[in-house]
This record gives structure tokens, C-alpha cells and sequence, in this order.
């Protein structure tokens, strides 16, 4: 079990009787007398994993109450969101092997919005990368890669509804992202102009409206693809999921994998060949490779600008370090000339 152990949960804990007598007979899981350890995940909400002792079984809990405070309704709001995510990628036949969106269990707002999630035992990108970085181990991340194209290709080809992309809202994503830096003074007028300018530039560009809308994951950063044997990947986190750009996601895959290499060597060229691998078996799943590789590679500078300057407003990123990632945005959304109607 990954986490921080805790110790166990008391049987005068309201979460307690919740797991027991709501939880663990969704997962077939009947023991006489149930004791369950808990571990502190890492995790932007307060999430934690509940394991009952005798069975083994596993489940996560994702408390929304403690990230929104006072404001209960809208963390209601968002727990309630998460569960409709998960339940409607599941029925595209997101489930079992080897494409798998974890199984809401339950949902209880008076217990600080708990959301109880079936637990995946599986390797999370991160590490992977991680293992890439500092032991060597390049094979079996380009593996990992390879599994999640075939992934991300499955869920947003199935999810496909047949009406065009709005890219104007990935216009205000930026821009909401422009605000967020200044606020934190990582950015002054010159740069928010600038930005603002190549943003206009893009909208102008024909490709970025041309794709049709898919679910997409929405938070597609590496915390939150697991991997099994395999092919096998599982999605969690999906509090964020919507309609648009299957580049969206691709692109936030693309651009964590430049930041954690220059974050960790200081030289975001190293990630290139894991880039390309990772679009290249994408795009393996559409009857034309070739063309489907050149649409999203046109329309992924743009995307990738965007993760690493929503990297750059994080407070644990050091205000250099925010620079550089604001400066290594700045060439991606240059390239908006390279990106002509096709």
C-alpha cells in the first residue's frame, strides 16, 4: 500500500458503519468483524485509503469537504460531479482490461462530501518518469507511454460527438491562467500582452476549430493514469472532465513530460523522444496515422504553453523556476505561424 499509515480507523467513526455497511458489500467483501488501516494518499484533496485487515480489499476515500471550507454546496458539488464523471466513462466500456476508469462506491455529503472510489493497484505515470530520469529505465517508461496513447485515443474516440470544438474556451483557460500569474506576480503587463496577442493568433488559426468534441480526462497529469500489466492503465481524478480539444489532454501529457525533465536535468530536449512516442502511438488509432499525427501535433504547442504556465502559478514552485517555465511557454505559442488550415 502506497501512503502514509495512520493507524486504524475507530469503530466509533461515523466512516466507520459507511464503509461497512455500504461500502464493502458493493465489493462483495462480507467478514465478521471488519477493521480497516488507513493511509494518508498524496493528493491535492484530502484523499485516503481505507483497507479492511482480513479481506485485504481496498477502497479510497476523497474527502472534498476540507478544499472548500464554508462553501459545503460546492463541494457537494463536486463530489457529486466526480461520481457522474467516473459513472459516464464507464459506460463508454472504460472497464476492466485494459482500459479501466475506477468504480464510484459511494457518496455520503454529511461526512465532509466523502466519495468512496474502488482502489486500482497499479504504477502511476509519475514514477515511471521518475525511473526514466534517474535510473535509466527509458524502455519501460516508452512502454508506459504506449499504453497510455492507447488509452487516451480509446476514450476520446469513443467519446466523440460528432459536433466541432469550441476553442474559444481554451482561449478563456488562458487567459484565467493570466490572471492566476499576475496575481501571483510571476508575470508583469509586457508578458500578459504578449501572451494575450499569441492567444488571439491562435484563435485565428483554422485547426484549432476543426476536430470534433470527446470527453476528455481534464486533469490528464501523470498522478492520475495507474498502470497494471500489460496495456492496462486506469483513470482517476476526473473531478475536472469535460467536452472538447482531444489535445487538451494529449497536450498536458506532453507538456508534464517536458517539465519533469527540465525540472530534474534542466534540459526539457530530453523529453522529445518520449513526446514523440507518446503522439506517435496516439495517432496509431485512427485509419490514417500520418494525418491524424499532423493534426495533433499542429494544434499541441498551444496545449502544452498552457500546462507549463498553469505549472508556473503553483506555490510550490519557486519564483525562478516559475520563470524559466513562463519563458519555455513562450516559444510553443510563438510556433502558432507553423500551424496553417490543413
Amino acid at each position: 500500500m502506497k501512503g502514509k499509515y495512520l493507524g486504524h480507523l475507530s469503530r466509533q467513526d461515523p466512516l466507520f458503519g459507511f464503509l461497512v455497511y455500504d461500502i464493502l458489500a458493493r465489493i462483495d467483501v462480507y467478514v465478521p468483524h471488519p477493521e480497516f488501516r488507513v493511509f494518508e494518499l498524496v493528493a491535492s484533496n484530502s484523499v485516503y485509503a481505507y483497507e479492511e485487515t482480513h479481506s485485504r480489499a481496498c477502497v479510497v476515500g476523497k474527502f472534498f469537504g476540507p478544499t472548500f471550507g464554508w462553501d459545503r454546496w460546492r463541494a457537494v458539488e463536486r463530489a457529486e460531479r466526480e461520481y457522474r464523471n467516473l459513472e459516464t466513462l464507464r459506460g463508454y466500456g472504460l472497464v476492466g482490461c485494459p482500459h479501466h476508469v475506477v468504480r464510484p462506491l459511494g457518496l455520503n455529503r454529511d461526512l465532509d462530501c466523502l466519495l468512496v472510489q474502488e482502489h486500482y493497484r497499479g504504477e502511476p505515470l509519475s514514477q515511471a518518469i521518475q525511473g526514466a530520469i534517474h535510473q535509466g529505465s527509458h524502455a519501460h517508461l516508452f512502454w508506459r507511454l504506449k499504453a497510455l496513447g492507447y488509452f487516451l485515443a480509446t476514450q476520446h474516440n469513443r467519446t466523440a460527438n460528432g459536433q466541432g470544438v469550441d476553442f474559444e474556451e481554451d482561449c478563456r483557460y488562458l487567459d484565467h491562467l493570466l490572471e492566476q500569474l499576475q496575481a501571483r506576480r510571476r508575470i508583469d503587463g509586457q508578458d500578459t500582452d504578449e501572451f494575450r496577442w499569441l492567444r488571439d493568433r491562435w484563435r485565428e488559426q483554422p485547426a484549432m476549430w476543426q476536430d470534433q468534441q470527446v470527453w476528455l480526462h481534464g486533469d490528464a497529469t501523470p498522478a492520475n493514469f495507474l498502470f497494471g500489466g500489460g496495456l492496462d492503465v486506469a483513470a482517476i481524478d476526473l473531478e475536472r472532465m469535460k467536452r472538447g480539444d482531444r489535445v487538451f489532454d494529449v497536450g498536458r501529457i506532453a507538456g508534464e513530460l517536458c517539465q519533469a525533465f527540465l525540472n530534474a536535468t534542466g534540459d526539457s530536449a530530453r523529453a522529445e523522444p518520449f513526446i514523440g512516442h507518446f503522439l506517435w502511438e496516439y495517432a496509431c488509432h485512427f485509419p490514417d496515422r500520418q494525418r491524424a499525427f499532423r493534426s495533433i501535433t499542429k494544434r499541441m504547442p498551444y496545449y502544452m504553453g498552457l500546462t507549463l504556465l498553469r505549472i508556473a502559478r503553483n506555490d510550490w514552485v519557486s519564483a525562478a523556476y516559475g520563470r524559466t517555465l513562463i519563458e519555455r511557454a513562450k516559444p510553443l505559442l510563438r510556433s502558432y505561424w507553423k500551424n496553417h488550415a490543413y
